[in-house]
């Protein structure tokens, strides 16, 4: 019998998205594992690809000498262990089915990028091995190239010694992510000998003399950083000439990139829970001392204590010994939640999300694969933790449209989140104050239980007053200000009692375009139908959805006329508008532009946190997570940006932003105020925002979704195609409504085709149609049939996507 590995490839192609066999070689055939990655020839055999291992299997000799074509040998074996569990692996089987995406695509998207990468690859030594083998494997060093142990055919070995745990495999991405290191010293040479050294040095040799006492103090065994030594006053040119005499030897030792290395978490301790925090824990835990795989839907107002009920759920789970997911939105949410985990539960807690570097993110992964984490904090992409034996997964703000990925596979994490849950028998905690219509109506058919938080955590605090001022009467009463009045008078209010500020701008950038006023041309990008935006940072026109720059322009490309003028209010320009109105304010400005670099969203944060600003003026992500005791006052200076979308979710998301940015102000015991500014101030959306009724709004947008046939009531697919040249994007599009057509039932409601809202987006026409239906068994088969037909289409350079449940629709 001769032993196979089923192994899906590296091919983005629906005829290869499935397994292919391969024989293994007998010299790893005992070491090979599922969920290894394997370097296998495919194809006319001079292709060589990466593949994952699926499965083993055995074969006869009888059934390889009757088969028509010859079987294909694995090549090489990429990985010392698996890199993906079984878990995993049956999670990539969900995923493609739920995302129409490949399966390679899926497996690919649950590993650290480094992973992903061109990598060069080292096998080092992690416990002690005896000389002789370290001499004849290492040459006597402490690691070696992977090349040259396959060359030298030594990988066998190294999978027995990765089983006893005495190597370990590291990645180098383009030799820019090396594995950080700590330099060592240790005593080369014997006592005796050491002493023998110090009775030959010349008079005078003081330092010397005291390098050898303290050498002979540590013993052969011993460690010191070099570090250390330094700080002990020996000098680098002493420890070289000490290494050159071979008084002592360098040892280099690995460690983790700790992104948080420089920061220092004060212990904290469990806090009182009022009554209703008290049930929800002790609701969630009964399911997990039960293994049952509830869905929670942990609907609570702004400055509830919903963390506190995480952190106290998730202690319990520790104390079992089992593990954790906590999702978290983006980056924006992640600097002071990160503080309040690793508070809490200190070197437990790994963090993923992308402001991260690429070799952070691999150190922290390595973490939890290795068992050295139990909670893993982050956003969407930690759903893919390799943790074992979950005990809670909780998804906090879950509404956000971040957990969504929109590139392949477009999978959304709460939906992997509640797969997981089910595979470990675990709880899952969906959090927010504002709940997505889609959950909240899965909470009244008892398929999610819901679980209330109804008053603030800090008693002594209290929900916010919040006034909408109609911007119509402003501009009536001369006011062409982009503040009103009222929150000139407040902000200045602040400034007097120190106290401070929150306002959000639902935009960034310095001006939304700019227009000639002769003739009415708005600059726009060559390379979309959208128009550029002006950005006085760095004196240029960019494209947000393209990334075209160029120069700001001082005559009219159409008519030539010198009256340009900028419309719109960006960020930058009302940071300068403030300053000009409040001179003596200090502003921070938090948007994409400002958090560009590692480490920006903290720094802007602490530094607000210390005072060092008496306002902070951001987009979206100011309006999430914030937890400033002294912030008394929130401003949302444009209220209507997101109404004026062409999305069904316009109202709903207009909502969940008033009320989390208004939940900013008076989180402790100062009352807090908000000044919503509003052209549209009668809109249900700004009314029941202020008077945050959540239940109200809840009812009102379920009547306008079921008049509308929008979700919750129906499903949702989007089929997008796109081309170069807009007519065979159009073409493709109206084949794929025909046979849509003839396949879906009636009760099936088809939108499209039509251009997407930006037709041309980096020079490619974009078509689309929208399928909504209740029930279509017919319908994966349909769609899978689309993507393999247009596969296998002539027409070069068309390109599908299709998704399920799409967060937008524009």
């Amino acid at each position: 019998m001769r032993k196979v590995a089923q192994v899906i490839v590296d091919v983005l192609a629906m005829q290869t998205d499935q397994p292919f066999t391969y024989l293994i070689p007998s010299k790893i055939e005992q070491q090979l594992s599922v969920g290894m990655r394997v370097e296998v020839p495919f194809g006319n055999g001079n292709r060589h690809l990466q593949g994952f291992v699926l499965a083993i299997g055995e074969t006869s000799e009888a059934e390889l000498s009757t088969q028509e074509f010859q079987w294909k040998e694995i090549l090489s074996v990429l990985d010392l262990k698996p890199v993906l569990n079984s878990e995993l692996l049956e999670l990539a089987d969900y995923m493609k089915e739920k995302t129409f995406a490949f399966k390679i695509t899926c497996l690919q998207t649950m590993l650290p990028s480094v992973m992903r990468a061109d990598y060069r690859k080292y096998i080092y030594i992690t416990d002690e091995l005896q000389e002789n083998l370290q001499d004849e494997l290492f040459y006597g060093l402490e690691e070696i190239a992977w090349e040259d142990a396959v060359e030298r055919d030594l990988l066998p070995r190294m999978m027995q010694l990765r089983k006893q745990q005495k190597v370990d495999i590291r990645y180098e991405v383009n030799t820019k992510n090396k594995v950080k290191t700590v330099r060592f010293i240790q005593p080369a040479k014997s006592f005796q000998q050491l002493e023998e050294a110090r009775q030959e040095l010349r008079k005078g040799s003081r330092k010397k003399e005291q390098l050898l006492n303290y050498l002979q103090s540590l013993g052969t065994e011993q460690q010191v950083a070099v570090k250390e030594m330094k700080e002990l006053g020996f000098r680098t040119a002493v420890l070289n000439e000490a290494a050159k005499n071979n008084w002592l030897t360098f040892v280099e030792k690995e460690t983790y990139r700790d992104p948080f290395a420089d920061k220092e978490f004060e212990k904290t301790t469990a806090l009182a829970l009022n009554d209703e925090q008290e049930i929800a824990v002790n609701t969630i835990l009964h399911s997990m001392n039960h293994k049952q795989s509830d869905t929670y839907l942990l609907e609570g107002i702004t400055g509830s204590g919903k963390t506190e009920v995480y952190l106290q759920v998730i202690a319990e789970v520790l104390n079992q010994e089992k593990t954790a997911i906590m999702l978290v939105p983006e980056i924006s949410l992640t600097p002071q939640m990160v503080h309040r985990f690793k508070s809490r539960f200190g070197e437990q807690v790994a963090v993923m999300h992308s402001g991260l570097s690429q070799g952070e993110k691999y150190d922290e992964w390595r973490k939890i694969e290795r068992g050295e984490a139990q909670v893993v904090v982050g956003a969407r992409s930690a759903i893919f933790a390799p943790l074992e034996n979950l005990g809670v997964i909780i998804v906090d703000e879950e509404h956000e449209a971040s957990y969504k990925q929109e590139e392949t596979p477009r999978y959304h994490a709460r939906d992997l989140a509640i797969w997981r849950g089910q595979h470990h028998h675990c709880p899952i905690v969906l959090g927010s104050a504002t709940p997505s219509l889609e959950s909240r109506a899965r909470a009244q058919k008892k398929v999610y239980q819901r679980l209330l938080l109804t008053q603030r955590a800090n008693q002594s605090a209290s929900l916010p007053t919040i006034d909408v001022i109609d911007m119509r009467k402003e501009i009536q009463q001369k006011n062409n200000s982009s503040f009103s009045l009222a929150l000139q008078e407040k902000i200045k209010e602040r400034l007097e009692k120190k106290e401070q500020s929150v306002l959000l701008l639902n935009r960034r950038g310095y001006s939304s375009f700019v227009m000639c006023r002769d003739c009415g041309y708005v600059l726009p990008c060559p390379n979309c139908d959208i128009s550029l935006t002006l950005h006085m940072d760095t004196k240029t026109m960019k494209c947000h959805y393209c990334g075209h720059e160029e120069r700001i322009p001082h005559r009219c490309g159409n008519c030539g006329s010198d009256k340009i003028r900028y419309y719109g209010t960006g960020t930058q320009k009302v940071e300068e508008e403030l300053q000009a109105l409040i001179p003596e304010c200090r502003i921070l400005r938090m948007d994409v532009d400002t958090t560009r670099r590692k480490g920006a969203h903290e720094k802007i944060l602490t530094a607000f946190g210390n005072h060092e600003a008496d306002i902070l003026l951001g987009t979206q992500m100011i309006a999430k997570g914030l937890d400033f005791a002294n912030v008394t006052l929130v401003g949302v200076l444009n209220a209507d940006t997101a109404l004026n979308l062409p999305d069904f979710r316009s109202s709903e998301r207009t909502f969940q932003l008033l009320t989390q940015v208004s939940g900013r102000a008076g989180r402790a015991e100062k009352p807090g105020e908000v000044i919503i500014q509003s052209f549209n101030p009668e809109h249900y959306a700004i009314q029941l925002a202020k008077a945050q009724d959540y239940e109200d709004f809840y009812q009102k947008e379920m009547q306008v979704r079921h008049v509308g046939d929008y979700p919750p009531f129906y499903f949702t697919v989007q089929i997008t195609a796109s081309h170069s040249e807009e007519q065979q994007a159009a073409k493709q599009m109206y084949e794929i409504v025909k046979e849509l057509k003839t396949g879906l039932s009636n009760q099936s409601i088809l939108l499209g085709p039509t251009p997407n809202a930006i037709m041309r987006v980096n020079n490619r026409y974009f078509y689309q149609v929208i399928i909504k239906y209740k029930n279509e068994p017919n319908l994966q088969r349909i769609l899978k049939k689309i993507l393999t037909d247009t596969q296998r289409a002539t027409t070069q350079g068309l390109k599908l996507s299709i998704d399920a449940e799409p967060m937008n629709f524009i």
